[in-house]
């Protein structure tokens, strides 16, 4: 009988083991070729930004836009956009800039996307900083961009997103070219390039409230991980069942990723173009069955208005992310009690790709009274994976997380800026860690609460002042519509609270009332010590109020007994 045979014993391994599995890179091309072949009839819907085109929603596939996309990294190939150069966009939502997020990036070229609504000065000053190779853009920016072409200096050719009938008979602005004769006239079939998953693949610039702004370089790696990331349940959810409306802009941080993470998910997507007033967004809500959306709480309060005012309801719009800066309890409570929309908080920023924590409930919460409920709710949230945070005090010392202690919230992760583009700023990290600039609390389960931006906490008497606490009791009062708070000078205090408050259309709203309506609401030393009545607060590019220009405008206001 023939022995066993048995292998000689093998020798321990003397460093890690490695796995043994198949390597793809995590690029953004694999996103748009995945979605094209496992969900290749899924609809992408856009209104489009040409005035004549706007009753006619332009509708295809996401095997359309692949193809289309091929097409677009060849054309760049074939204007000579060469690895790593940028290439800028001015554009609204829409079909064809989803094309320019994928064949750019997809090409290997940086995919640069310019908020419209920044100063001409300042936008020139990024396409600059950036050396932008090309920059493509929307008719609406017709006029925008013949007025800072001529300081664009890195531009070779700028390209209108649109078709030859909608070209300029004559325009100013040099090497004007067609996007669609640029598609059609690109030689051949084009495949995705291999690229190594670190390379860059877009680059968004800060809203540059102090200073000039600065970019924040993205790779293929990070913008996979944080899409894969986003669309997990405890984040946004996003399901192939869904239809997705990001009324976030495509140039505000890539508009949270919901490109990414949309196609990742195999959903349909539209996009509402450049009409992002309530009217139109019910309309296109209603007529394509949006299910979930995103935005900053000024756009959620236009719509909000629209629909109550008009008697109307959402019949399939059950969910939306507001982030940007915080929601005002008064409009969460709005959509989740009379319009029946689940309000998820978020929070982010440009550094961070954008998101960080997301809120909702844990089991342990769903046995508790509504107001319990709703007080977890209007925290930011929980972190998300790949995110890790903790706040430290000014010496950097970290703090409890007991949900009262607040200090400086530090954040790190894979998808988080290490420097900021061409080395601005020099070493932005603390010890490993992004200082975000905000302050907050983090209780025992994991929930953070933003209490202030550092710049923005008012110093009274050695003690600090939140102001989104104080904007979101004057919010609460039925005849306000929008409240800012900030810090003014006092010979005794250094600081105290300043008011500054729009009323509803029609409503009316007396200093003595408002003040009278924090009383038992805060402490006494955090009460307003003024109100002043405005017809409308000054919003930045991003949708944020400007408290900069609130405090300049204020910074000689006399308060009473003063």
């Amino acid at each position: 009988m023939e022995q066993t045979r048995h292998a000689p014993p093998m020798d321990p391994p003397t460093g890690p083991l490695m796995g043994q599995m198949m390597h793809q890179a995590l690029t953004i091309s694999s996103i748009l070729q995945f979605a094209a072949r496992h969900y290749a009839a899924s609809e992408i819907v856009s209104r489009p930004v040409e005035p004549d085109l706007q009753r006619e929603l332009h509708r295809y596939t996401y095997r359309d836009c692949e193809r289309r996309a091929r097409r677009l990294a060849r054309a760049l190939h074939d204007r000579g956009v060469a690895m790593g150069e940028r290439v800028g966009t001015l554009a609204w939502n829409g079909y064809r800039h989803l094309e320019l997020y994928y064949g750019v990036s997809g090409s290997g070229a940086v995919l640069h996307t310019i908020n419209p609504r920044l100063h001409p000065e300042q936008i020139a000053y990024i396409v600059n900083h950036a050396q932008d190779q090309l920059l493509f853009f929307d008719l609406t920016f017709l006029p925008l961009v013949e007025a800072i072409a001529p300081h664009c200096a890195t531009v070779r050719a700028f390209v209108l997103m649109s078709d030859r009938a909608h070209m300029p008979d004559g325009s100013a602005i040099p090497n004007l070219l067609c996007y669609e004769d640029l598609l059609a006239g690109a030689t051949g079939d084009h495949d995705w390039p291999a690229l190594d998953e670190n390379a860059a693949a877009s680059l968004c610039y800060t809203s540059g409230t102090t200073g000039n702004p600065k970019g924040v370089l993205y790779s293929h790696r990070s913008t996979v991980l944080h899409a894969y990331a986003s669309a997990l349940p405890n984040v946004l959810n996003v399901a192939a069942a869904d239809t997705v409306l990001p009324v976030v802009p495509m140039f505000h941080v890539n508009a949270w990723g919901l490109p990414y993470s949309t196609l990742l998910s195999g959903a349909k997507l539209v996009f509402p173009g450049a009409a992002l007033d309530g009217q139109s967004l019910y309309a296109l809500f209603e007529a394509e069955g949006v299910t979930f959306s995103a935005g900053v709480p000024t756009v959620w309060l236009g719509l909000v208005n629209y629909v109550l005012e008009n008697g109307l309801a959402f019949s399939t719009f059950r969910r939306t992310v507001i982030g940007g800066s915080a929601c005002p309890p008064a409009l969460m409570d709005t959509l989740i009690d009379r319009l029946g929309v689940q309000v998820i908080h978020g929070w982010g920023m440009t550094e961070m790709s954008p998101l960080g924590t997301t809120g909702g409930l844990l089991a342990k919460h769903r046995a508790q009274p509504r107001e319990e409920q709703r007080a977890i709710l209007r925290k930011q949230g929980h972190a998300i994976y790949g995110v890790d945070m903790k706040i430290v005090d000014d010496a950097g010392a970290e703090l409890p997380w007991d949900g009262a202690t607040s200090g400086h919230l530090l954040v790190k992760g894979p998808w988080i800026a290490a420097r900021y583009f061409g080395d601005e700023g020099g070493d932005i990290l603390q010890d490993g860690w992004f200082p975000t600039g905000d302050m907050a609390t983090i209780d025992a389960d994991g929930f953070m609460q933003v209490t202030d931006r550092s710049k923005d906490v008012i110093k009274s008497g050695g003690e600090w002042i939140g102001s989104i606490d104080l904007e979101n009791i004057a919010m609460a009062h039925p005849a306000v519509l929008q409240a800012a708070c900030i810090g003014v000078a006092h010979p005794k205090w250094d600081e105290r609270p300043l008011l500054l408050v729009v009323r509803r259309p029609g409503m009316d709203v007396g200093r003595d009332e408002l003040l009278g309506f924090f009383v038992g609401k805060v402490a006494r030393f955090w009460m307003p010590d003024d109100v002043v009545f405005v017809e409308a607060l000054p919003v930045g590019a991003t949708g944020k109020v400007q408290k900069n220009r609130l405090r300049d405008a204020y910074r000689e206001h006399r308060l009473p007994g003063t």
